[in-house]
């Protein structure tokens, strides 16, 4: 430890506050809070500590310098610790995702007819609405809403096909839905199943359920049978649904137990919420690189948890953390009402922590389990591709292309078997005029290279979608701009890159014709009848090629064990490359399809564009419009409305315009000069679309 670095450990006050860990490049590697700034930090560098947790062992190699930010009391250091931990994102602290993965359901009460809305939890907002959740996967709130549709049947239609239906829709002959959109549905009624489903929703069944037995039989004894049977069915879904849950507890207060597991600096953190005194969910959270004590990262964790999640009543740790009663005035006033922070050691309270140390264990369990598959996939990936080095780090790129216009490359990443998507890239490909798959693709690899020679970082592998010519294309950027694909002789320090192509499966050749009109494949039955007219026999299926990958330097393409984990890592990769360029690519097509045409008629700016789109509706009924009805439009006059008649008609001056007009706006790349016009409409884009989803690759 240097001179500088003692003395400021010497000076540190004994006040409450925030210490930052700093390396010795500057980056902020941890942070946390004190009640004492000067006992704690210096704690870590007491000699006879006798503290064994590796992060501590390497302080004074690793530890460059210490800040300390001084608060008035505990609680400012609670709230300014999760503000530091947000803005630096320090390696050894814990980071929960961002609270957008999570899902709430909102009810907007303020309608007549009000309706259930999936929503992120990051656009929750303080509108008048009622919030439910969140909800920690898809499948549990996918489950919600089925029970809640099937048996309070409330609208699920948006407030704009509401205003403008004029037939009931399918849920209404299935009963799902009283249609209020078409139907004069007394409000009361509708309110009542609104009501109703609040209370599910809460977590109140017993209450509901004891209404909807009152409602049964008040109904059963005035001879509205259907209504008692309406009523007895939501009675029988909510006791199933009561009967999923185990009470844990005999009283009905709102708690989140927590547990936590270790095993050396990885660890995990699970919590059980339980609401009205029965289990409502359970979530695990993984961290890794955790060696700073389990108190600290704890009380870090419920910091940033609960700036997520709404406090409950009473929050159960297993273990005391430093300035617990600091966090409770902070959570207690998130709240607006008393939350208490406790640490049972009897009592049906500390069985409940034990189940939640169980369900901490399971969690790690399961975490490491996968985390090994993934490393024998790594492994297996390496040994049957003969390939240098581990591919840590791979990504794969593809090209999109309709008819060589509006041409767009994608590059995803994978670290550790896993997506990584900050390092996700869309490419415009400018320098290539027509169809020329390999053209574009060596543009894509170069620019990507590019930025690898810059940043000096090289992903470890590069799969390419393709076969051999698209291999061979992204081989010749990288011996273009010099760069390695293969370990250097005599210079093992020398930065490379590793490359592969995977194929898609093909259709099994049996002799018969497969494309018809330059596109549509036959179907089935023809394939079969052609088949069997040559003597080769009835296909009942359509049989495919397995996947092949090319290598550099390997004339044959090597086939990899079917459903086998190295094969699923590449394929998975491929296809998350080929979704996301298929989406840029239709999400550009679609945009320029529909604004550029306008776009290009003289004089006419966007508030006249959107005139003319508001008051005609389409494009064809703009072309189609006469010069009289043009001029009818808010803001036009008749040299506007001239303007835009001749545009369409005038032959001699926009022909290749007017043609992708009448095509529902196609036209051809800005980007490539010369390009000839596209005359195809949005339908057979999409089925071209669909085709090179499905299609072959090699």
């Amino acid at each position: 430890m240097d001179a500088a670095l003692r003395q400021k450990l010497a000076d540190l006050p004994p006040e409450p506050g925030c210490y930052l860990m700093k390396d010795r490049a500057g980056e902020v590697v941890y942070v946390g809070k004190a009640s004492s700034l000067r006992s704690r930090v210096r704690s870590y560098f007491d000699a006879g500590r006798g503290d064994e947790r590796a992060f501590v062992a390497l302080l004074d190699d690793l530890l460059g310098d210490i800040d300390v930010i001084v608060t008035r009391s505990e609680k400012e250091a609670v709230l300014l610790e999760n503000e530091l931990i947000k803005k630096h994102h320090p390696r050894f602290n814990v980071r929960l995702r961002d609270d957008k993965d999570f899902i709430v359901l909102r009810l907007d009460d303020r309608h007549p007819y009000p309706r259930l809305e999936v929503r992120r939890a990051r656009q929750r907002k303080d509108d008048g609405a009622r919030y439910f959740g969140p909800y920690s996967s898809a499948s549990s709130i996918r489950e919600t809403l089925r029970v809640v549709n099937r048996w309070f049947q409330l609208r699920t239609c948006s407030d704009h096909v509401f205003d403008h239906r004029k037939r009931p829709c399918i849920l209404y002959q299935i009963h799902r839905c009283p249609a209020p959109c078409v139907y004069e549905v007394p409000a009361e009624e509708y309110g009542r199943s609104v009501e109703d489903a609040v209370e599910f929703l809460e977590g109140r069944e017993g209450e509901l359920a004891g209404r909807l037995r009152a409602r049964m039989e008040e109904a059963a004894a005035a001879l509205r049978f259907e209504e008692a049977a309406r009523a007895r069915d939501q009675l029988v879904a909510v006791e199933r649904s009561l009967e999923k849950q185990r009470v844990l507890m005999a009283d009905e207060s709102d708690r989140d137990v927590f547990g936590l597991y270790r095993e050396g600096p990885d660890l995990v953190l699970a919590v059980l919420a339980m609401r009205r005194g029965r289990l409502q969910d359970a979530r695990t959270y993984p961290f890794r690189e955790q060696e700073f004590p389990d108190e600290e990262t704890l009380s870090s964790f419920l910091a940033l948890y609960y700036e997520q999640n709404p406090p409950p009543d009473e929050v159960l740790l297993p273990l005391e953390v430093e300035g617990a009663w600091a966090l409770a005035e902070v959570l207690s006033d998130r709240r607006g009402r008393k939350v208490r922070l406790l640490t049972p050691q009897r009592g049906a309270k500390a069985d409940l922590l034990e189940v939640a140390a169980r369900n901490a264990a399971q969690g790690f369990k399961s975490w490491h389990e996968k985390d090994e598959r993934r490393e024998e996939a790594l492994a297996a990936l390496t040994r049957a591709l003969h390939l240098a080095k581990e591919p840590r780090w791979m990504e794969c790129y593809d090209i999109s292309t309709f008819q060589g216009a509006l041409a767009v490359g994608s590059g995803v990443s994978m670290k550790d078997g896993e997506p990584d998507k900050d390092n996700y890239r869309r490419y415009k490909v400018k320098g290539v005029a027509g169809q020329d798959d390999f053209a574009m693709l060596h543009e894509v690899v170069t620019r990507r290279l590019k930025r690898a020679l810059a940043e000096d970082a090289f992903p470890d592998l590069l799969v390419i979608d393709g076969g051999k010519g698209q291999l061979h294309a992204a081989l010749a950027a990288a011996h273009d701009l010099g760069v390695a694909t293969a370990p250097a002789a005599g210079n093992p320090g020398l930065p490379f890159v590793q490359m592969a192509g995977l194929a898609k499966s093909r259709l099994m050749d049996y002799g018969t014709a497969r494309v018809i009109s330059g596109r549509r494949r036959a179907s089935a039955a023809a394939l079969a009848d052609a088949a069997e007219a040559k003597g080769r026999g009835f296909v009942s299926e359509l049989e495919r090629t397995p996947e092949r990958v090319f290598l550099p330097g390997r004339k044959d393409a090597l086939v990899l064990r079917q459903n086998s984990a190295e094969l699923y890592l590449l394929t998975r990769l491929r296809d998350e490359a080929h979704r996301f360029a298929i989406t840029f690519h239709r999400k550009l097509r679609r945009s320029r399809n529909f604004h550029s045409v306008l776009e290009d008629i003289p004089g006419i700016g966007a508030g006249r564009r959107k005139a003319l789109l508001r008051e005609l509706g389409s494009l064809r009924r703009i072309r189609e419009a006469k010069v009289e009805e043009l001029a009818r439009v808010e803001g036009f006059g008749p040299r506007a409305a001239q303007a835009v008649w001749d545009f369409f008609h005038a032959a001699a001056a926009a022909p290749a315009v007017a043609g992708a007009a009448e095509a529902a706006g196609a036209e051809p790349s800005p980007e490539v000069e010369g390009a000839p016009a596209l005359e195809v409409s949005e339908a057979d884009l999409d089925a071209a679309l669909a085709e090179e989803a499905a299609g072959d690759g090699g």
